[in-house]
Parts: structure tokens; C-alpha cells; sequence
């Protein structure tokens, strides 16, 4: 299936242990994957997995102690702090299950955060209207209910039109329903609109909308597979 599809990201012998000693944790070991554009990838294991931290690696955020992560733009693990800080900026978005709104700001305003709107005057509201938010541009965070707030940090991070999403237990916050809208949303960043997601999760349910599944367990890939017909996410029940 991926062998004419183009490699986004390779990432190769990730290694990563926090502390020293008796205390240390291996939160990843050895560590290979290939990421695709335009794939929904979903990153399965309970908490201490280590589907966080390779998550973080993948969007240059935490450094591997050993490994590469080769992008379009180099090497992660090769790059300074300039560098990563512009991949950052520029390549990859972020979503997370807390929503990281800040309550002054209006809806457009935190959407606005992270667009650069010399190269595009109109990407927040692009934004906005592809996460079905932009009547609420005017609000307030307060003013919002958690799924509209998790919309917004959708758009915010669609708003400088990355190549990847990347997902932190994103419906982790969410009832039932509104989670289900949530992966909706996502989905149709990569159905409709090419875009790269990556979701971290512990439900397992979520897997079954994805193109490829990873599951992880005590800092190692132990599973892998392809959904050759993914169900939507409409479908999924957990």
C-alpha cells in the first residue's frame, strides 16, 4: 500500500531514557517508523507507552538520546535550536487534549496565533470555516463548550497550513459525542483537504478510522497494521 506513497518522515533507531540510575526511565527503545503524506496514522498504548514522547520527537519538540529523524528538512536530531524552532513554526501543528486557549483572546485571536499573515490574509478565517467555527469568531474561549474550544485549537493549528498534524489524546477532554465530532474534524483534514494527522491515543476503537495503526508498549513498537478499508469515524464505538 505505501510503497507509491511519498515518506514525510523516517524516523530510525529512536532511543530515550529520562533520569539515571535505578530511577531511569526507557521511554522509547530502538524506535523505527516511517510517517506518509496524506495518511491518517493512529499511535495506540496505555499511559508510559511511550507514544507521547515519539510524538513529541516527530513535531522536533523532544531530542533521542539516539536515532535519526530525517524530514524534507533535514535531520531533527542534527538540527540547532534556530532550526527546530522553524519546523516547529512552519511544518507541523499541534493539538492537544488540554486545549491551551488563552481566555483573553477571541476565537479568531488564538486561531491568529500562530498564522503568518503576510504570506496569507485570509488563513485564520480558511481556518475557522474548515473546523466549522467561524461564527464563534468573536467569542471568548469561556464562551465556548469543550468541543467548540478543541475546534479552535484545530484551527489554530491548521492556520499556518502544515503538512502535519499531530494529535496528543486530542478527544481525551470530550464526552462521547463531542469526541466523535472531534475525529470527524480530523478525519477530514486528511480525506478532504491532503493533510498528514497523527493521533495519539489509548482507545483502541479509534484505530479502526485510520490508514495505518502502531501500537506501542514499554517505550517499543510492538504492533503494526493497515486498515484497508478504515471505517469513519462516525462509525466507531467505544
Amino acid at each position: 500500500m505505501n510503497e507509491d506513497k511519498h515518506v514525510l518522515i523516517s524516523a530510525k533507531s529512536l532511543d530515550k531514557t529520562y533520569g539515571i540510575g535505578e530511577s531511569a526511565v526507557h521511554a522509547l527503545s530502538s524506535v523505527s517508523l516511517d510517517i506518509y503524506e496524506g495518511e491518517l496514522l493512529v499511535i495506540l498504548g496505555s499511559s508510559g507507552s511511550g507514544k507521547s514522547t515519539l510524538l513529541n520527537m516527530l513535531g522536533g519538540v523532544d531530542t533521542p538520546d539516539g536515532g535519526s529523524i530525517v524530514t524534507e528538512k533535514g535531520d531533527l536530531c542534527a538540527m540547532r535550536d534556530k532550526e527546530l524552532t522553524a519546523y516547529r513554526r512552519n511544518d507541523v501543528g499541534f493539538v492537544f487534549q488540554s486545549f491551551n486557549l488563552i481566555a483573553e483572546l477571541t476565537v479568531r485571536e488564538n486561531t491568529a496565533m500562530t498564522a503568518d499573515v503576510s504570506k496569507d490574509p485570509d488563513a485564520v478565517e480558511k481556518a475557522l470555516e474548515i473546523v466549522g467555527i467561524q461564527q464563534k469568531g468573536d467569542s471568548y474561549p469561556t464562551q465556548l463548550s469543550g468541543g467548540e474550544q478543541q475546534r479552535v485549537s484545530i484551527a489554530r493549528a491548521l492556520a499556518k497550513d502544515p503538512k502535519l498534524l499531530l494529535c496528543d489524546e486530542p478527544t481525551g477532554a470530550l464526552d462521547y459525542e463531542t469526541g466523535k465530532q472531534i475525529l470527524a474534524e480530523l478525519e477530514n483534514l486528511v480525506r478532504e483537504h491532503g493533510k498528514t494527522v497523527i493521533i495519539v491515543t489509548h482507545t483502541k476503537e479509534v484505530g479502526k478510522m485510520a490508514d495505518r495503526v502502531i501500537r506501542m508498549r514499554s517505550g517499543r513498537i510492538i504492533e503494526e497494521w493497515e486498515n484497508e478499508d478504515p471505517v469513519t469515524a462516525e462509525e466507531i464505538e467505544w
